[in-house]
C-alpha cells in the first residue's frame, strides 16, 4: 500500500504531539508521509502540497498548527480530502484556545475535523476510522483495537469491584 496518509505541522516544535498520530498509524499499518509546512512562512509549500494531494495518493491529511494555527483550514480550503486538525499548545498560544478555536470555527464549505488539544493520537485514529470506512483491513484493524480498549475498561472494572465490593452486572 503507498502512503495515503499526509502527515503536516508548522514546525519541528509540534512534532512530540504527532509522534502520536505515527504511532497510531503503525499500529494500523497505515503508510504515511511526515513533513513541515507552515502556513505562513512557506505559503507557496503549503499550496503546493494541498494541491498535489489527491494526486499523490493521499485519503486524508492530519495537520497540526500552534498559535495563529491556520496550516489546518488553509490545507482545507485547497484540497478536497479530509483533513483532521490538531491544536497544539505553543509557546505562543494563550493556553492553547487560540489554536483550538482557529482550527475549530471553520467558514461553511470549508470543514475541518478537529480534535483535542495536543490530541495527536485521536487524529491517527481518526484518520484510520476514515481509512477503514474503504479498507477491510484496516477497518479490521479498528474492530481489533476497540475491542482492546474494551478489555481495558473491563479489566479495571474488576480491579476496582474487587477493591470496593461492585454489585453492578449489566446481565
Amino acid at each position: 500500500m503507498s502512503t495515503i496518509v499526509g502527515i503536516v505541522m508548522g514546525s519541528s516544535s509540534d512534532l512530540p504531539v504527532m509522534k502520536g498520530t505515527i504511532e497510531m498509524l503503525e499500529l494500523f499499518k497505515i503508510p504515511y508521509e511526515v513533513t513541515i509546512v507552515s502556513a505562513h512562512r512557506t505559503p507557496k509549500r503549503m499550496i503546493e502540497y494541498a494541491e498535489t494531494a489527491v494526486n499523490r495518493g493521499l485519503k486524508v491529511i492530519v495537520a497540526a498548527a500552534g498559535g495563529a494555527a491556520h496550516l489546518p483550514g488553509m490545507i482545507a480550503s485547497i484540497t478536497t480530502i479530509p483533513v483532521i486538525g490538531v491544536p497544539i499548545k505553543s509557546s505562543n498560544s494563550i493556553d492553547g484556545w487560540d489554536s483550538v478555536l482557529s482550527i475549530l470555527q471553520m467558514p461553511t464549505g470549508v470543514p475541518v475535523a478537529t480534535v483535542a488539544l495536543n490530541g495527536g493520537k485521536n487524529a491517527g485514529i481518526l484518520a484510520a476510522q476514515i481509512i477503514g470506512s474503504f479498507d477491510e483491513e484496516v477497518n479490521k484493524e479498528m474492530i481489533a483495537y476497540k475491542e482492546f480498549l474494551k478489555d481495558k475498561v473491563m479489566e479495571m472494572v474488576d480491579a476496582t469491584s474487587e477493591l470496593y465490593n461492585n454489585d453492578f452486572d449489566p446481565k
